[in-house]
């Protein structure tokens, strides 16, 4: 059995983001229907051994990176646990921790001796009315207080990531970038996504990479350098910014493909392995590690299923397959 997973159209799967949970303390508008309550009972849910077993098969198969994503990670009971358990698994050299950052003041050093190496936090404004609009009740003197952990705790590098909104937090975007050459830190800006009803309605706002890239390159004039991107980085388009420790990206999907370098699968907090984020296609590990079905079966499992990974998504073309999904189940 081959110790790597490559797709049909040759692709290497080298990462995994495991959702955790489907709860969040925060209610993005973008992220899911004002409505949306999770249904998850504990036994619908990956236990601590599941979790292990399944991280270990696909360190088995080449895996190297797991990223620790939600609804809200640190809100699943256990998270430190979560941490060890995954960053004891042999093969596993990588494990980044997507969150709001809300309760990251509590966390950022457990889980940074605990194997968490990098974290990413979401992060659409730095006006406190306007961050409380758009999570629906956050609050973004906690989510700086989480950066703050992050950096103290020695996690590195740290990226704050905003979704770029026309007439939201468009007019955010020179402040946001002279935050994080304040702070030492990265930051990305990601187009919105249509996931889920909320992420289709979203769209009215949309935002270019194109648009985001003018303002962007109008603020940095002149300092911004090209950087090439490692094996097993996301889809960002990164660029250092001169005389700083920052670098800045843009995450394009949906008026630029980045599907010919795809090199991730994600596992729902229910278990189910879904091959993309345009697709409904997915199969339940969760079933398969409470069977009677061995290592090396899963394993195949895995395998077959990668191979049925699309090409591409149809985000610009085609939103029906994938509105009945909400963001925050799927872990972003």
């Amino acid at each position: 059995m081959s110790n790597k997973l490559i797709d049909k159209f040759g692709r290497e799967i080298n990462y995994l983001r495991l959702s955790i949970t489907e709860h969040c303390n925060y209610r993005c508008f973008y992220c899911r229907d004002d409505e949306h309550t999770p249904n998850c009972k504990r036994e619908d849910i990956l236990s601590y051994e599941d979790i292990q077993r399944i991280v270990r098969l696909f360190a088995e198969l080449g895996v190297s990176k797991v990223r620790l994503t939600g609804g809200e990670p640190l809100i699943r009971r256990g998270i430190v646990k979560i941490a060890r358990l995954i960053s004891s698994v042999p093969g596993i050299t990588d494990m980044p921790l997507s969150t709001n950052a809300h309760l990251l003041g509590k966390f950022a050093d457990k889980l940074h001796k605990n194997g968490v190496n990098r974290v990413n936090i979401s992060i659409d404004s730095l006006i406190p009315e306007k961050f409380e609009k758009i999570t629906r009740g956050g609050d973004v003197h906690e989510v700086i207080k989480g950066i703050d952990a992050a950096i103290a705790s020695g996690m590195s590098p740290i990226k704050i990531n905003a979704v770029a909104m026309r007439g939201i937090n468009d007019d955010e975007i020179e402040s946001m970038i002279d935050f994080a050459i304040e702070k030492g830190i990265d930051i990305r800006f990601i187009e919105t996504m249509p996931i889920g009803n909320a992420g289709i309605e979203a769209l009215t706002q949309h935002m270019s990479e194109q648009a985001i890239f003018a303002k962007i390159s109008q603020h940095l004039e002149g300092r911004l350098l090209p950087l090439i991107s490692k094996k097993t980085d996301g889809p960002a388009s990164n660029y250092k910014i001169k005389d700083t420790n920052t670098t800045v990206g843009i995450i394009s999907a949906v008026s630029n493909h980045f599907c010919q370098t795809c090199n991730r699968v994600r596992l729902t907090t229910k278990g189910d392995l879904i091959l993309c984020l345009g697709q409904e296609d997915a199969i339940s590990l969760k079933d398969a590690v409470r069977s009677d079905l061995s290592d090396d079966e899963i394993k195949q499992m895995i395998m077959d299923a990668i191979n049925k990974k699309p090409e591409k998504h149809e985000f610009n073309t085609v939103v029906d397959n994938i509105s009945n999904r909400q963001m925050v189940e799927i872990g972003g």
